[in-house]
């Protein structure tokens, strides 16, 4: 009988993945024994990798931050967590693009002010929502939009068609989205070639009622531009879960804008990551037990 799949959970071991590495056959140890590390910590404090870690999980989707430490090397299989908290944050992406529509954030700044509240309010239904980084996040959210009614743009890197989506674009003509859209739905990973994507020329191109959601990562908005825009009413408002920082400061107007709904970072909690996270390691592990490829590998060298 072959000996159980030796797994680190580090930097210390959670009950959720404790139990989903032993669920799926494998045996958790110190990070001297293991062949799997599952890291949940940062990449600042990332460890050295002993030379018998074959593989190595991270509880995150973006890993700008283990790019940025230099520790993804070539010498082992790196795995992120794309695709796993997708349906998380494509309810969160819908409950926020909705409450600007309807105006529930005025309402419940300003009570029963029916009248600029009832002439500021718009259905989602019948409009186009331009989703820009169109993975497992747009897989999850298209279906939730065309219920509503709406239709899908989708932008992603190669332009490969998107199920459900009335077009496809690549990443390098993301230019011609703004002017077809209604509204944009930021799920695109943080890069170079990503920063500021939501600048002073895509919200000058966008019509004046758009709604800007951000669920990807905060540097994907020039923040300065948007506040710009959303004092001046060019756009009708924006909705984010990430900024840049995070927190906004104290007197960051982000703040004080009545057009801006602003949540903490939580369309995946934090507080229920490695629960969310559990099912799909156990799955990679029995991927990994019978020689399958991984979900959700990193390709060497790449930014996300």
């Amino acid at each position: 009988m072959s000996e159980p799949l030796s797994v680190a959970v580090e930097p210390t071991p959670d009950r959720h993945l404790v139990a989903a590495v032993e669920g799926a056959g494998g045996r958790v140890v110190g990070i001297d024994e293991a062949r799997v590390l599952v890291w949940i910590g940062t990449g600042a404090e990332f460890p050295d990798l002993p030379d018998h870690v074959e593989w190595v999980a991270l509880k995150t989707a973006g890993i700008e931050e283990f790019v940025s430490a230099g520790v993804i090397d070539d010498r082992r299989v790196w795995t992120n967590a794309s695709g796993f908290y997708a349906e998380n944050v494509a309810e969160h992406a819908l409950t926020l693009l909705l409450a600007g529509l309807r105006q529930v954030n005025t309402a419940v700044l300003r009570h029963w002010d029916k009248e600029p509240i009832d002439t500021a309010v718009r259905s989602l239904h019948g409009s186009t929502v331009a989703i820009i980084g169109a993975g497992g996040i747009a897989d999850s959210l298209i279906p939730r939009l065309s219920a509503c009614g709406a239709d899908v743009i989708a932008v992603n890197r190669s332009g490969r068609p998107v199920d459900g989506a009335a077009l496809t674009l690549p990443a390098d003509r993301t230019g011609e989205v703004w002017g077809q859209t209604d509204h944009v739905v930021l799920a695109a990973p943080a890069t170079a070639q990503t920063r500021h994507l939501i600048n002073a020329d895509s919200l000058a191109a966008l019509p004046a009622h758009a709604w800007v959601v951000n669920v990807a990562r905060g540097p994907l908005v020039d923040q300065s531009a948007l506040v710009a825009a959303l004092r001046e009413g060019r756009i009708a408002g924006a909705a984010l879960d990430v900024t840049d920082p995070e927190p906004p400061a104290p007197d960051d107007p982000l703040w004080s804008l009545p057009n801006v709904i602003i949540t903490p970072h939580v369309a995946n909690p934090s507080s229920g990551l490695t629960r969310t996270m559990a099912p799909w390691l156990a799955e990679n592990i029995r991927r990994f037990l019978a020689g399958e490829e991984l979900l959700a590998v990193v390709t060497p060298g790449s930014d996300y």
